[in-house]
């Protein structure tokens, strides 16, 4: 058992660290002729991801080892912080918007994305506020307001996929924590009305319902990325072009250093080295859901479960939309994509699994 357990965690570091090596080095290629057009020069998104990744990396070695992490107190201000910054992003003056959306807070040369922090901040409080119940008893509408509260601002913004991501995430909690399956079944059918409600609220969304039914209706509008994706994707082969050697980065396929990354990926290092990325991710759930059933306290095992959860979510929906098996929704893929908020809050939940698979005996 012992030895198990050393193997599991050790997967999830080698696996944490080895997509985060990858993300580093494919933002350099993906963005490199991106930065030379925008910026005169090739390097700005790798100099930017390094130093992203020093600092996740070092946040995430001081949650493993800090006994705040497994303190309500310390998830409860976390969640109170992440509601006040969602709120200041609807501030004018405050809230940047990019690509449509007001989703970000500038600070000099750059910005945070309060949507990413609040993901990891809610499974935090929630598993905190959980109990362990059968049946009915397991009901409390606080747990509704939690989730729903940051859910409404993220969609005011509007972040759909961020949403998203959260809500699944902490239904994992839900379940987990003994929410019976006819709650789910009810909220499915209410979360369908919901979608259909969200799609009429804004018609671009059902743009992209179009585009993802069939991209070639519209190959210069809504249908462009997931059309220019594929064009990556499709031609890599089995061992793809090599290394740099993207077509589609030369400003085909937008910010591919971005939520497109996987697309590089696969047009360089074909189906072979795609595969290997998903196997890496493959690695990571199942050992961090091998931690999470094996810790000694009920909330360690919620949140474990839960931050996992976030990950492997996010890169199903990434990977989902890239490959057009989805419609297209701006989400990172974790560990990999550009992007200071999310390689940081990425590396919070991978710290906060990492501390209850070394620290058992939290409270």
């Amino acid at each position: 058992m012992h030895s198990l357990e050393q193997k599991l965690k050790g997967a999830f570091i080698i696996s944490a660290v080895a997509l985060s090596l990858v993300g580093l080095i494919f933002v350099h290629s993906a963005g490199s002729y991106w930065g030379q057009v925008h910026y005169a020069d090739s390097s700005p998104f790798i100099v930017k991801q390094g130093v992203y990744m020093a600092i996740s990396i070092l946040i995430a070695f001081m949650m493993m080892k800090s006994p705040l992490t497994s303190h309500p107190t310390f998830w409860t201000v976390f969640y109170y912080i992440t509601i006040v910054l969602l709120i200041a992003v609807m501030i004018p003056g405050i809230g940047a918007v990019r690509n449509g959306s007001q989703s970000w807070i500038a600070l000099g040369p750059f910005s945070i994305q309060p949507a990413e922090f609040v993901k990891v901040a809610l499974i935090g409080k929630l598993s905190c506020v959980m109990k362990q119940a059968k049946g009915k008893k397991v009901f409390k509408l606080s747990h509704f307001v939690l989730i729903l509260l940051p859910a409404a601002l993220i969609m005011l913004q509007p972040d759909l996929g961020s949403a998203v991501i959260m809500i699944v995430s902490a239904f994992v909690v839900l379940f987990l924590a003994g929410y019976p399956l006819t709650f789910f079944s009810l909220i499915g059918f209410a979360g369908i009305g919901a979608f259909v409600a969200l799609i009429a609220a804004a018609p671009y969304r059902l743009d992209r319902i179009k585009s993802y039914i069939d991209p070639w209706s519209d190959p210069l509008g809504a249908g462009f990325q997931g059309i220019q994706s594929l064009f990556a994707i499709a031609p890599g082969g089995l061992f793809g072009h090599g290394y740099g050697n993207s077509r589609q980065k030369y400003l085909y396929l937008p910010e591919p250093q971005n939520d497109f990354i996987f697309s590089i990926i696969a047009e360089e290092t074909g189906f072979i080295g795609a595969t290997v990325v998903l196997l890496l991710f493959s690695a990571l759930l199942v050992s961090a859901f091998g931690i999470a059933i094996r810790t000694k306290e009920f909330r360690s095992f919620l949140m474990t479960a839960g931050m996992a959860s976030i990950i492997i979510f996010q890169t199903f929906l990434n990977v989902g939309v890239v490959s057009g098996l989805l419609p297209v929704t701006g989400v990172t893929l974790p560990f990999i994509s550009y992007g200071g908020s999310s390689l940081l809050t990425t590396w919070m939940a991978t710290g906060t699994i990492l501390h209850f698979a070394f620290h058992k005996k939290t409270t």
